[in-house]
């Protein structure tokens, strides 16, 4: 099953994310959406940088049963039927189990941990995908279980492909993806470091944009 719910798993380009799973059509952060996407069912916002809380993208993707889950000051600049959550709470929508995880930085200041952003964990047909935000690789992730991880590995805002792939190791997944290059920083040079650095340790999926 695993492997059937990475195959409808779809990077949109920065930590923006499509998956098809338990019956919705769930995006992650989405922002520079192309055209000829499918309405959303679910849309989980992490925070409210403007890569990650993008009105304009919600509504290309919007509508009026879509369910978008937030924090709190993401949730302000949106419209519409919308779940706020903060760290360490979760709601069952249909078949589909949302967990809010914090996200936070550890040795610099772009994402305090006192902000309460968030990353998700989403159970989709029985298989736990894990979308971690803007973040370090921070003491919390030591407990979590997921099955596949998409990660950010471009450093200077979040944590470096060497310090994810040490994230990637604690948490253990059978799929690890590296998100958050190629387009406000970072580069695909981050995304082939990351997969070096757990050769044979955990599988490592880089993913096409588009």
């Amino acid at each position: 099953m695993v492997d059937k719910i990475f195959k409808n798993l779809r990077w949109l380009g920065h930590d923006a994310f499509l998956l098809r799973g338990g019956g919705k059509v769930i995006y992650f952060d989405p922002f520079k959406l192309g055209p000829g996407l499918p309405p959303a069912d679910i849309i989980c916002i992490s925070h409210e940088h403007y890569d990650h809380c993008s009105p304009a993208d919600v509504l290309m993707i919007q509508q009026p049963s879509t369910l978008i889950v937030a924090e709190a000051k993401a949730a302000a600049k949106l419209t519409g039927k919308i779940l706020t959550l903060a760290p360490g709470e979760h709601r069952e929508v249909g078949e589909i189990t949302i967990e809010a995880v914090a996200a936070y930085n550890i040795n610099k200041k772009f994402h305090p941990k006192a902000n309460r952003w968030l990353g998700f964990i989403i159970t989709v047909d029985g298989v736990r995908i894990y979308h971690a935000g803007d973040t370090d690789y921070i003491p919390e992730m030591k407990g979590l279980r997921a099955d596949i991880i998409l990660l950010p590995v471009s450093g200077t805002y979040v944590m470096t492909a060497e310090e994810a792939a040490q994230a990637a190791v604690a948490i253990g997944p059978k799929i690890a993806i590296p998100m958050h290059y190629g387009e406000v920083v970072g580069t695909s040079d981050d995304a082939v470091r990351f997969a070096a650095a757990l050769a044979g340790r955990v599988r490592v999926e880089i993913l096409a944009c588009g």
